[in-house]
C-alpha cells in the first residue's frame, strides 16, 4: 500500500516468499505462523474487499492475492519449500536421472509402482498410503537436517527423491478416486 494515499500497489516481480510470509529463509518454518500469515495478507488484499476501487487497484489486488496462494501453497509443502530454497542458492533440482546410481531406491520405486498397478484392494492402497506417508516423514527430516548443515547437494539428492514419492502419491491418489 502507498504509504501517502494508501492505494494498493503492484507487487514485486520477483518476490521473497519467505520475507513475503514474514518467515526466516529456512527449510524449517511454523506452519502455524505461516497460515496465521496467509490469512493476515488474505484479509488485507483479497478482490473482495476492493470491489468498489478503481480497476487498476483491483487489477493489483488479483495479483497478490494469487502470489500470497503461491507463497502459501510453497511454503507449507516440504518439497516445495525444499526446491525453492535450492533455486535461491543457486542450485539446480535434480533431474530424474540423479537418482539413477541408486539403485536400492529405483528398485523400492518400482516395487511401490507394480503394487499400484496391480487390481485396486483396499488393503492393499491403505498399505502403499502409509509407507509413502513414512518415507516422506523420513526424507523431510533428512532434508531439515541437510539444510541445518548448509549440505545443499545432499539436500538437492533428497528432494529427487522426495519428487518420486510425490509422484507415487499422485498415483495413489488418482487410484483410490472412484472411476
Amino acid at each position: 500500500f502507498c504509504p501517502g494515499c494508501q492505494a494498493l500497489q503492484p507487487p514485486d516481480p520477483r518476490p521473497d516468499l519467505f520475507r513475503l510470509m514474514d518467515c526466516g529463509r529456512s527449510f524449517r518454518i511454523d506452519a502455524r505462523q505461516l497460515q496465521r500469515r496467509f490469512r493476515t495478507l488474505q484479509r488485507a488484499v483479497h478482490p473482495d474487499r476492493f470491489g468498489r476501487r478503481p480497476p487498476k487497484e483491483q487489477h493489483y489486488s488479483e495479483q497478490h492475492s494469487s502470489l500470497i496462494n503461491k507463497a502459501y501453497q510453497t511454503l507449507l509443502s516440504p518439497l516445495s519449500r525444499g526446491l525453492y530454497l535450492l533455486e535461491l542458492n543457486g542450485v539446480e533440482p535434480a533431474q530424474e536421472t540423479d537418482c539413477d546410481a541408486d539403485s536400492v531406491f529405483l528398485t523400492e520405486i518400482m516395487e511401490i509402482n507394480e503394487k499400484l498397478a496391480e487390481p485396486k484392494s483396499e488393503d492393499t492402497l491403505e498399505e502403499i498410503e502409509t509407507l509413502i506417508k513414512v518415507k516422506q516423514e523420513e526424507l523431510t527430516k533428512e532434508v531439515t537436517a541437510a539444510f541445518d548443515r548448509d549440505d545443499l547437494q545432499e539436500a538437492k539428492k533428497l528432494l529427487a527423491k522426495m519428487k518420486y514419492f510425490a509422484n507415487l502419491e499422485d498415483k495413489l491418489k488418482n487410484k483410490k478416486i472412484p472411476s
